[in-house]
């Protein structure tokens, strides 16, 4: 009698019912979890006629893609088989109550150490685009990073046309140096570092550099298509100018939000950041290959490697043509023009054409009002030299690097862990500076160029609405500073050149539009203005994403408190955390 029950008309239409809603109803928001395997490997690998071991993941450099779409879980196990303790940064990623994932060493974790593992567990909320992974620990991110691209969630189309491919292009730096003994050299010398002998287009130099032809990144394309080029700049210590010769690119997105399409012919990215753009090639075979091509975009008085990477964009030659007399090599090969190395006013009217699309799927969610304002100054200054040693910095002294005049000191505890447990007051103060010392800062540089040392943080409540001008300041030379900010995306609302005048410069903030991002460029001899939400409990890390000036101590982070509600904390950390 059972099973006839269960049979009955009535269950049976709901079985029916049930079936129909789901094939009227499709679940396009599906989510998975996504399992990686990092395996921290050294490897040998040759560029310029220079063999060197170093550090990768997987073997591979630059290191293997992650692949995910918006809303998916991704557990990835990272394997430590070298000597050098290492972490894992997913930058970008918003971490939203995940902080443990976020992976920057002895801030939101000990780093993993030589025969131990990590696994990285976190998930992708409202982000869609390019981001990547790189290593956050001292200058290892030189060899160890790589691409994550987050597709749309199923169902969903691009806010553009459709691309016929999609191919991510990593900008990077090549040297034939050790990193490790070119920073440690640098901070035992209090000098500035020698500068890398190559950029790389994926891992590759390209043909503009000796002994280089063979390793040029190719970019084979059919006449008449549309691709979409994921653009990450990798670079340890330089903003780069890019274009391709004879073609126009549409810029669609940054760091992972879809931007007003505008169209360039050449582009600017910071280290850091990341830049969509459609590539729409020539309708016919155009009879002639084009360079791509990448080089700094340098405002410092320091020494920078001041070459130019190339690759070639190769069209598919018509059926007809493929006889033995076609030879792509006799075909014409054009090349980009490229601004000069410090046109500063072409990074100001690039960054200003950066405008977010402000629809209503995808809404600018600016904060309008603001709970509490700082103003940062970002500046190179010194460290007076020890007295047993001759030192390499300006008048005998040790570069350093600084935040409101505050150097940086690298804890050697986690301070997340620090934070979480009630440790703090052994490990960091909650005392950081909210203002700086009033100079001119782009006037004329004040005598002393000291810093102070230490371990400050600034501590804030859940859900604070947060602006932050960041001031570049001329004690040693103006320069650009790509700020990135762990943790959240932030609105750049202003930018201008000279001091900020808080009673004139508000009145021009973009609170309609601004770009959203991760990673903004302080401009040289000016200053940035931007508005975020804490609504991330944690302890963030901000610092600029010029590897020499991190390592200066141009860094501190930001303590979020929890809220109330249980999905306002922070979640206990994971069992297999890294030890100290």
């Amino acid at each position: 009698m059972g099973a006839l029950h269960f049979q009955s008309p009535v269950f049976m239409g709901l079985i029916l019912f049930s079936f129909v809603t789901l094939c009227l109803f499709p679940q396009p928001a599906l989510a998975m979890t996504r399992h990686y395997k990092f395996d921290i490997l050294l490897q040998n690998v040759t560029r310029l006629c220079h063999t060197k071991s170093m550090v990768t993941v997987n073997g591979q450099f630059p290191g293997p893609r992650i692949v995910a779409r918006e809303g998916d879980q991704l557990l990835i196990r990272v394997i430590n088989h070298v000597q050098n303790n290492i972490s894992i940064h997913w930058h970008g990623i918003r971490q939203l109550q995940s902080g443990w994932a976020d992976g920057p060493a002895y801030i939101t974790q000990c780093p993993i150490q030589t025969g131990q593992s990590y696994v990285y567990n976190y998930t992708i909320v409202g982000q869609r685009g390019t981001l990547w992974w790189h290593a956050h620990i001292s200058w290892l991110r030189s060899t160890v990073y790589g691409p994550i691209i987050i597709l749309p969630k199923r169902g969903v189309p691009y806010p553009f046309e459709k691309p016929y491919k999609e191919v991510p292009i990593i900008f990077g730096e090549w040297f034939n140096a050790d990193t490790e003994a070119v920073v440690n050299q640098a901070l035992q010398t209090g000098g500035g570092p020698n500068v890398s002998d190559a950029y790389t287009i994926n891992g590759l130099p390209g043909p503009l550099y000796n002994c280089s032809a063979k390793d040029t990144f190719k970019l084979k394309v059919k006449p008449g298509k549309t691709y979409l080029l994921r653009l990450i700049n990798a670079a340890l210590n330089d903003e780069l100018f890019f274009s391709i010769a004879n073609h126009t690119l549409t810029v669609v997105d940054a760091d992972a939000v879809y931007v007003k399409p505008f169209e360039t012919e050449i582009l600017l990215i910071a280290p850091g950041q990341t830049t969509n753009v459609l590539l729409k090639t020539k309708p016919h075979f155009p009879n002639a290959t084009f360079f791509m091509e990448a080089r700094p975009y340098a405002t410092g008085l320091g020494t920078f490697d001041n070459s130019t990477v190339a690759g070639i964009v190769e069209y598919e030659a018509p059926s007809h043509t493929l006889h033995s007399s076609f030879s792509i090599k006799k075909l014409p090969l054009f090349k980009p023009v490229l601004p000069p190395l410090n046109d500063t006013s072409f990074a100001t009217n690039f960054t200003n054409r950066l405008r977010s699309l402000a629809s209503s799927q995808y809404p600018a969610n600016v904060p309008q009002k603001v709970d509490k304002q700082f103003f940062f100054t970002v500046s190179l200054g010194t460290n007076p030299c020890p007295s047993n040693q001759t030192c390499q910095g300006p008048n005998g002294t040790m570069f350093a690097a600084s935040v409101n005049n505050v150097s940086f000191a690298m804890p050697s505890t986690a301070l997340l862990q620090a934070h979480h447990f009630g440790l703090s007051n052994s490990v960091y103060s909650s005392n950081f500076p909210t203002r700086p010392v009033p100079f001119n800062y782009t006037g004329t540089p004040p005598n002393n160029t000291m810093v102070g040392n230490g371990t400050k943080l600034l501590v804030i409540p859940f859900n604070t609405s947060v602006e932050l001008i960041m001031q570049d300041t001329s004690i040693l030379g103006a320069e650009s500073h790509p700020l990135h900010l762990h943790g959240f995306n932030f609105f750049v609302v202003g930018q201008g050149f000279g001091n900020f005048d808080p009673k004139k410069d508000p009145a021009n903030f973009n609170l309609v539009d601004p770009v959203e991002r991760n990673t903004v460029g302080v401009p040289s001899g000016g200053w940035v203005a931007i508005r975020f939400l804490a609504d991330n409990p944690g302890v963030w890390f901000m610092h600029c994403h010029l590897e020499v000036h991190t390592s200066w101590g141009l860094k501190m982070a930001w303590v979020v408190l929890d809220g109330n509600l249980p999905n306002q904390k922070l979640l206990p950390p994971p069992a297999d955390l890294p030890k100290c």
